[in-house]
């Protein structure tokens, strides 16, 4: 039996290290997973990304199929993925939630989207992917939309559609050089107050304060944020814990947001906004 299940990428509007409290909204680009069982044994894993973790994978798999279905079946799993990977978009995330689904898909009967995730961030917690389990992430590439959440208890606070007149203008640098995520903690009480913008629905303020100071302490240069909040955009921030910087805009100011970044040493990727779920379906 063959599964496919495909599973959208997000940007950060607020970053969860410090307050364990994150939010982000959801973008076009996407993984997808394809998922075969046949009798046998083993876990194997195809990806067109030399960067994506088989560690992670192996994990999510064993933490979606109960243990009896993993001792008889050979599970074989190709994975495609438009994201890319440590950068702060949320690869590792997308990637958890979609080998998730489908194995909750092949395996187990009247799943719920909370089994779903749990077993994605569980996986990312138990390989170290993420300190938090990413749970704002996983829930933004799962459901789409602005989601914010609580990471620590697990609960989704707020959730929407986001405007289809708008876009995501994304920077990925050549390098992948950041600086110590350790340090966000010691603006615990910005990232407090930005949390608190979204929650209220202030998404944008959220997004500006975050990536003022994301790139306060990870190296990255707060008047990127600045020049691009002046070229039109809505929202500027590192995305995770970089190094991308990702802005969101209204379409017509897409072309001034990429000239900010022209001059920069990596590649510009522009993304549509996503408000679809994730989806599978059998082969």
């Amino acid at each position: 039996m063959s599964v496919r299940a495909t599973v959208h990428g997000a940007i950060s509007i607020v970053n969860a290290i410090a307050t364990g409290k994150g939010a982000t909204l959801g973008i076009s680009s996407k993984v997808e997973a394809t998922v075969r069982s046949t009798a046998g044994s083993g876990i194997f894993l195809e990806s067109d990304s030399k960067s994506i973790s088989s560690k992670l994978v192996n994990k999510v798999v064993e933490t979606a199929v109960p243990k009896h279905d993993l001792a008889k079946n050979k599970i074989e799993i190709l994975l495609k993925s438009e994201i890319p990977t440590g950068y702060g978009l949320k690869s590792s995330s997308a990637i958890s939630s979609v080998v998730s689904l489908a194995c909750h898909k092949l395996f187990r009967s009247g799943f719920t989207d909370r089994q779903v995730l749990a077993a994605g961030v569980d996986a990312s917690i138990a390989t170290k992917v993420s300190i938090t389990g990413a749970y704002d992430d996983a829930c933004g590439c799962y459901f789409g939309g602005t989601v914010v959440t609580d990471n620590y208890t697990r609960r989704i606070i707020r959730m929407e559609k986001t405007p289809t007149n708008l876009v995501a203008v994304i920077f990925v640098p050549k390098s992948r050089k950041r600086g110590d995520v350790r340090q966000l903690k010691t603006l615990k009480d910005v990232f407090e107050r930005a949390w608190g913008f979204a929650k209220d629905g202030s998404y944008w303020n959220a997004m500006i304060l975050n990536g003022l100071a994301t790139s306060h302490v990870l190296n990255s240069d707060p008047k990127i944020v600045l020049r691009l909040v002046e070229e039109g955009a809505l929202g500027a921030s590192v995305s995770g814990n970089g190094p991308a910087i990702a802005a969101v805009a209204k379409k017509d100011r897409m072309q001034n947001l990429v000239k900010v970044f022209a001059g920069l040493d990596g590649k510009t990727i522009t993304a549509e906004i996503n408000n679809k779920r994730a989806d599978v379906h059998e082969l």
